[in-house]
């Protein structure tokens, strides 16, 4: 280990990449670059990671949304193209027969597929809105973002009492400024709520918009005569159950509950959203695998370059050599001293690549921090970085061995002879 700390062994070394100065730039140029596109891909690659994990950190991943629709096969005296209606039983039924699922959220609105959206008044002022009847279980399927007050609880469904959680635009759109929003009222077709939370839209999720308002499901069954109908469900199953599986089985227990052929496959709609959800983690997996084998490669590629311009090295320097040799310089302090020129210069490549990659990716991330995008924090962790860094040293070693084994080979005599 003495050689390097030896200032001869470096003054030598920076006297042969003098001499080559172009074809040394174009080979760092080489490691650089494979070592900046690796880090820059797989900070990318985990930026989109994050962004759709913040995109779907609210929503229970392992779920189905399911809705009724007309049958299409005719089934025990029942003529094609009945209508679907779900039953709040039903819910009770799936619950109780289907071990795998956690959460059954029966919803209902006012406003959406056809149905007149909710008057909605505050002293003059007066809008439409669309409203949500639904159970506090919608908050562990879909999590309800609160900027002021709480959501629904038990005790707003078991009193059906006239409460509601508003969205940011209903604030904006019929309060003031200064005013307090939660303990007010506002009038919904005819009755008096009193608002007992504010939330923001969730981006990208659903279709609640800030622009609606949810009530209790009881109220709104009273309110809107809907007696045991729901309008649809969201069906969150555990997240080690097979989501395809589960949807089968719901639609095979709502045909049996509604007399429906087993083989109409259109009488209940559905949206798997386990199942896409699913595509999304296999694609940012590819793309992951995709960014560990092109950066892996480029970075052999340009390692190889440096073992190229070493052996060429060796080649221009054999009369030098030579006279090392005969004056004493052992086979092992030649080698030694080709093999830390090659970890040299691709420590000194991977270095720089890993810095400007950083720089690139905190530029990034300053750009795409109010995007309305599934791509946050592009970050690439310490341990990788460190682990690049190591790889290169260990690659600049082994590849530095082939031309450090190259100029032991060159004997003394046939060196000084050389022209």
């Amino acid at each position: 280990m003495k050689f390097i700390f030896d200032r001869d062994t470096w003054q030598e070394i920076f006297d042969s990449i003098k001499k080559s100065k172009l074809r040394t730039a174009i080979t760092v140029i080489g490691v650089l670059w494979g070592v900046f596109l690796f880090i820059t891909l797989l900070g990318a690659a985990r930026g989109m990671e994050n962004g759709f994990d913040r995109e779907f950190s609210n929503l229970a991943t392992n779920s189905i949304f399911l809705w009724g629709e007309r049958t299409t096969v005719p089934y025990k005296g029942f003529q094609r193209g009945r209508w679907m209606n779900l039953k709040i039983q039903d819910v009770e039924d799936i619950q109780n027969k289907i071990p795998e699922i956690a959460f059954v959220a029966p919803r209902n609105v006012s406003g959406v597929f056809g149905g007149e959206p909710a008057t909605v008044k505050r002293n003059t002022n007066s809008k439409t809105y669309k409203v949500f009847g639904d159970y506090p279980i919608l908050d562990e399927v879909s999590k309800v973002k609160l900027n002021q007050g709480r959501f629904l609880n038990l005790s707003d469904i078991e009193q059906k009492k006239k409460v509601c959680i508003i969205g940011e635009k209903v604030v904006d759109d019929l309060f003031e400024k200064d005013e307090e929003i939660v303990g007010n009222y506002v009038e919904v077709n005819g009755s008096f709520f009193n608002i007992v939370g504010v939330y923001r839209q969730n981006p990208g999720m659903g279709f609640e918009g800030d622009d609606s308002i949810y009530i209790p499901f009881s109220t709104f069954r009273q309110m809107y005569n809907t007696g045991d109908d729901i309008g649809w469900m969201v069906i969150a199953a555990y997240d080690d159950a097979d989501i395809k599986k589960v949807e089968t089985d719901v639609k095979d227990i709502l045909k049996k509950r509604h007399n429906v052929s087993p083989d109409d496959t259109r009488a209940f709609g559905s949206f798997n959203f386990g199942e896409m959800f699913g595509k999304i983690t296999g694609f940012v997996k590819g793309i992951k695998f995709l960014t560990w084998f092109v950066g892996i490669a480029t970075l052999i590629a340009g390692v190889i370059a440096i073992a190229s311009i070493l052996l060429i090295t060796v080649k221009e320097r054999t009369k030098e050599i030579g006279i090392r040799r005969a004056l004493g310089a052992t086979p092992q302090a030649v080698k030694s001293q080709i093999i830390l020129e090659s970890v040299f210069l691709t420590l000194l490549a991977g270095v720089l690549g890993i810095i400007l990659a950083g720089l690139l990716l905190m530029f990034i991330n300053s750009k795409t921090q109010n995007l309305d995008f599934p791509f946050t924090n592009p970050t690439v962790n310490i341990p990788i970085a460190i682990g690049a860094v190591l790889t290169l040293v260990i690659l600049g070693t082994l590849i530095g061995m082939i031309p450090a084994q190259r100029a032991v080979m060159i004997k003394p005599i046939e060196a000084l002879r050389e022209e």
